[in-house]
């Protein structure tokens, strides 16, 4: 039975990517350049204040980046407010020579560090997040209406780079479908900064030209407006999968000084769900003597390297790749793609032998000239390149035999030779290169061991340590690592790999209901082999403590593996990440934990995990019997077709009727709650409805949440929804009534902001 403690402590557990350092310290170092990347500042949040340290890789030192005792004295001093050294007044600070300088109690600060007095200083106001600054720092890039404009920096001088934008064909701004506008509005944005890139001597810019004007409309009502005033009606441009028109991107290079577009002599990119320059689908040699873009027909079995002149526009195909499924620049959507291009060569990656792997091409012919890397193992992220050196570091997984999902950090040479790990471990290593690419930031983790960051060399040599986790105030909460395992998928072949949470206060001898934390991709897994939980773990912490055992899986069709591993979901959504996967899972882990309760089992997920929450119940009733769907993507011929025709085929009706709920609501046997935000923006709340109707058209038992003015992720009300949640998983699943508790509501500051965008 729940009480009102497990309430507490999963609402802890629920706010801790919103509260850095709350509950653990030094798990994430975000690094600020300075000196063009040859040091940098950090700072680390215990829950209550900040300290700031400085690290120099050269030297290979560590140490505060001023004396916080000495500088809140001086603040104190200067400011006659009262200032904890243990927590500073001040989130991030620019470091200028023997100075400090910082915000703080509504002014701006500059404190010497050779006697430690604060004086107020020029105030030079951060640059406006709506504008995209060139690299000499001379000139930005925003939009205004539906053109792109330029402005100098030095003086302010503002002038049209273009001046022919109109409604739904306007210059930097992608698909309406994922523009995240309800969640823009909420936290005072009209808009994302332009999709544009700088050539790297800031005088043109790349961008594209935005054709939405005969694709499908879509309507969102606002039933109770900020303004108190009439319901307010929101339209958006929405393409359905087997839409005749989807979003499209011309090219275009605009010279900031002349104002000439060169656009480029091609068909204009399909762009279904993200801007190509946006994705880096789209960008600048370096040395600003061409532009390489990559492009897929509709139907994706085809990836072509373009070369796109920026001087006259005259495009030309460096290299193309096909095959008998979609061919990927890697197999995660939201990633990079996972080619680079050189002086005279290419570096593609491809998984034409099963596995993905870097080949070399030459750019001027397009000519194989060899495999870089090989093995039952995957390229996940080129990281340097060193054409000197004749090398690539790069990150891989499958290297590690006990997890093939942790990433290693390696290095190849061109010619295929050299093959060498430098981070020859067991552990997961999360990397940030330096500006300066001299050195990486290395967070090496697994899901139950807390990160230890240091900086490294190319070599794989430790320059500096720089922070060990503390998780003394997570365990606090009565939180126990979450147990790594790995069972045989349906076929029984097949190893697969998920995590399992203990419930709060775990005895063996009890039995506990279990809730599978359900996503099925296939374009990213839900778990992470990391021992940060992600935004896709952020509900199975909770559950556990609230008496719940926890499973989260990556069955067949999701990414990370292999291809074919992969290829299990193409065509096959309707399986979402394959469910009968989990189901083996679950008795799988029975065998040896008979805690489990399997008489007792729920799901719970957001959006794609929404969707499969209902899937499992519909498909497979008698295992599971209650569930709680967020924000599902129930109705498949009506979502994002950059989603659906990726994974269930560009002209496939047949499947897509298939992987729809609504299309089976007739079999819902268990108990579900449905849940789903009215401005819901990226999955239309159309999707939740559609399947109500069919449910009480087939009279139908469940219960259903609308949330009013709620975009996808429930941001400003993620408390009450998941204290909704939890309360129906406690009577369903429990079979006892929730505790009276209220739940604090998660505040929309800077810190929630910094985790979502970081």
């Amino acid at each position: 039975m729940s009480t009102t403690q497990d309430y507490e402590a999963a609402e802890q557990l629920l706010h801790r990517p919103a509260r850095p350092g709350a509950l653990v310290v030094g798990d994430k170092v975000r690094p600020q350049w300075i000196d063009g990347g040859t040091r940098f500042w950090y700072s680390v949040s215990n829950g209550v204040g900040r300290r700031f340290v400085l690290v120099d890789p050269a030297a290979g030192t560590r140490e505060p980046a001023f004396d916080h005792t000495r500088l809140a004295t001086a603040l104190a001093a200067a400011s006659g407010q009262q200032v904890d050294p243990e927590a500073l007044p001040f989130m991030g600070i620019d470091i200028a020579p023997e100075a400090v300088e910082f915000a703080a109690f509504g002014e701006y600060w500059r404190c010497r560090l050779d006697g430690y007095t604060c004086e107020r200083a020029e105030f030079t106001p951060p640059g406006n997040p709506l504008e995209v600054p060139s690299p000499d720092h001379k000139t930005a890039v925003s939009r205004r209406g539906h053109d792109l404009w330029a402005r100098s920096l030095s003086d302010g001088r503002e002038w049209a780079l273009t001046t022919d934008g109109a409604p739904d064909h306007e210059y930097g701004s992608g698909p309406d479908s994922t523009a995240n506008a309800t969640l823009l509005r909420k936290i005072g944005l009209p808009y994302m900064p332009p999709a544009v890139a700088w050539s790297p001597d800031s005088t043109k810019v790349l961008a594209h030209r935005t054709d939405q004007r005969e694709v499908r409309r879509a309507h969102l009502v606002e039933a109770r407006p900020a303004d108190g005033g009439a319901p307010h009606l929101h339209t958006q441009r929405y393409a359905h999968a087997g839409d005749e028109h989807l979003p499209q991107a011309e090219l275009v290079v605009l010279d900031v000084a002349t104002g000439t577009v060169v656009r480029a002599q091609a068909e204009p990119l399909l762009m279904p769900q993200l801007s190509p320059i946006t994705a880096k689908w789209a960008w600048w040699a370096e040395d600003g003597s061409a532009v390489y873009y990559l492009s897929r027909p509709r139907d994706l079995r085809t990836l072509t390297l373009h070369r796109l002149d920026p001087a006259t526009g005259e495009v030309t195909t460096v290299l193309s790749e096909a095959g008998t499924t979609r061919v990927e620049p890697n197999q995660y959507l939201y990633e990079p793609p996972i080619v680079h291009v050189l002086a005279d060569e290419v570096l593609w990656y491809s998984q034409r032998d099963g596995w993905g792997h870097l080949y070399r091409y030459d750019l001027h012919t397009g000519e194989l000239l060899g495999q870089v890397t090989s093995g039952q193992w995957a390229v996940r992220r080129i990281l340097r390149i060193d054409e000197a050196e004749r090398a690539v570091y790069f990150t891989a997984s499958g290297l590690v035999g006990e997890d093939p999902y942790r990433r290693s950090v390696c290095r190849a040479d061109l010619d295929g030779s050299g093959f060498t790990r430098l981070t020859d471990d067991d552990l997961d290593h999360v990397v940030t290169v330096s500006a300066d690419q001299t050195y990486f930031i290395d967070s090496a983790s697994t899901v139950d061991t807390p990160p230890v960051t240091r900086v490294r060399d190319w070599t794989g040599r430790v320059l500096a340590e720089l922070e060990r986790a503390d998780v003394s105030k997570l365990t606090a909460t009565g939180w126990t690592p979450p147990e790594r395992f790995r069972v045989k998928a349906a076929d029984g072949v097949t190893d697969i790999y998920g995590v399992l949470y203990h419930p709060r206060g775990f005895d063996p001898a009890h039995r506990y209901p279990v809730v599978d934390n359900v996503y099925p991709g296939p374009q990213v897994n839900r778990v992470d082999p990391c021992f940060d939980p992600g935004g896709m773990g952020l509900d199975a912490e909770p559950l556990a403590a609230l008496g719940f055992v926890v499973i989260a899986l990556d069955g067949r069709g999701t990414p990370g593996r292999d291809k074919s591993f992969h290829d299990a979901s193409h065509g096959r959504l309707a399986d979402a990440g394959s469910l009968a996967d989990h189901v083996a899972a679950l008795r799988e882990l029975s065998l040896t934990r008979p805690w489990m309760d399997l008489d007792r089992v729920g799901a719970m997920g957001h959006s794609g995990g929404g969707y499969a929450t209902v899937r499992a119940m519909l498909d497979f009733p008698e295992v599971y019997k209650a569930g709680v769907a967020l924000s599902g993507s129930h109705d498949t011929p009506t979502f994002n077709p950059g989603f659906v025709e990726t994974y269930d085929g560009a002209d496939n009706p047949e499947a897509w009727t298939r992987s729809s709920n609504v299309a089976a609501a007739d079999r819902l046997a268990g108990k579900l709650l449905l849940v789903h935000g009215e401005l819901d923006d990226q999955v239309h709340p159309t999707h939740t409805l559609r399947l109500a109707d069919r449910l009480i058209a087939a009279e139908k038992d469940f219960e259903l949440l609308i949330v009013p003015g709620a975009e996808h992720t429930f941001i400003d009300c993620i408390s009450y929804v998941r204290k909704r949640s939890w309360d129906f998983l406690v009577r369903e699943l429990q079979g006892t009534q929730p505790p009276a508790h209220r739940p604090a509501p998660i505040p929309l500051g800077p810190e929630l902001l910094a985790e979502l965008f970081a």
